[in-house]
Parts: C-alpha cells; structure tokens; sequence
C-alpha cells in the first residue's frame, strides 16, 4: 500500500514546517519565479505538491545549478540556441515545468537516436517485393 503524503513529510522532514524550511532554502533568485500568494506562501500549499516541488528543485539543483543553464539544456535538445522569441517565452516558465519539458526533449532525442540506428539496418536487409499492376490483378480475378 502506498504511503500518504504526510506520512512521507513526517519521515523525511518531521514536519510540514521543516519541508517548508528546506524548499525556501532551494527557492532562490537562480531557481525560482516566485508566483506564491504573498499572504499565504508556501506553508498553505499541499503535502503532495511540496513534495513534488522539493523533489524537482533538488534535482534540477545538482544537474543544472540555475535556472539559466537549465534553459540553456532545454535550446540545445531543442536544437533553437539562436531562437530568442523561444528563449524569451521559456523563461518565463516555472521550475517545474522547465524539467518536465527537458526531461521529454531528452526521451525524444533518445528516441530518435535508437530509432534511426534501427531503421537503417532493417531498409538495407529485406527489400521490398515488387507490387502488382492493378490490371494484373482484375485480370487474375476475372479469369477465375
């Protein structure tokens, strides 16, 4: 059975207030947009989605370090380093959904590499058969 959201803040951090602590540590100028509710921050937003914030902050802070070079990652799978009206609107975008999309480019860049390896071989093994003409076949079917 899995684990509820507080169980798993309980045995990592101990309680809400430490996992709030540790992800204000990680929300730095580098890192964050900050689009939290001045009034309310981070201590009124939920277990499972501080989780899943602490968890990508973390990662993206020892793959990347900042956001910036995070963006940088993301132009150069994309192949656009040049496209600034993409730069500019990728910027904008929170932590979370940089990593998300850095980490889709990732598996489709892998996937292309794997696909064109295997693509080639099976072309150049097994060549085709040749089609018969559409006349042929009404003839086949008429003498029938």
């Amino acid at each position: 059975m899995a684990k509820s959201p507080i169980a798993i803040v309980k045995e990592k951090f101990g309680d809400k207030e430490k996992l709030v602590a540790a992800l204000e540590k990680l929300t730095t100028e580098d890192l964050w947009v900050s689009r939290v509710n001045a009034n309310k921050g981070l201590a009124h937003v939920s277990n499972t989605k501080l989780l899943r914030l602490h968890a990508t902050f973390t990662e993206v802070k020892e793959k990347f370090g900042t956001r910036a070079k995070l963006i940088d990652a993301i132009l150069d799978l994309a192949k656009r380093t040049k496209d600034e009206g993409f730069k500019a609107r990728i910027s904008a975008y929170p932590v979370p959904r940089l990593y998300d999309l850095y980490k889709s480019l990732s598996k489709k860049g892998a996937s292309a590499k794997k696909g064109g390896e295997k693509a080639a071989p099976k072309a150049a093994a097994k060549p085709k058969a040749e089609a018969k003409p559409k006349a042929a076949k009404k003839a086949t079917k008429a003498a029938k």
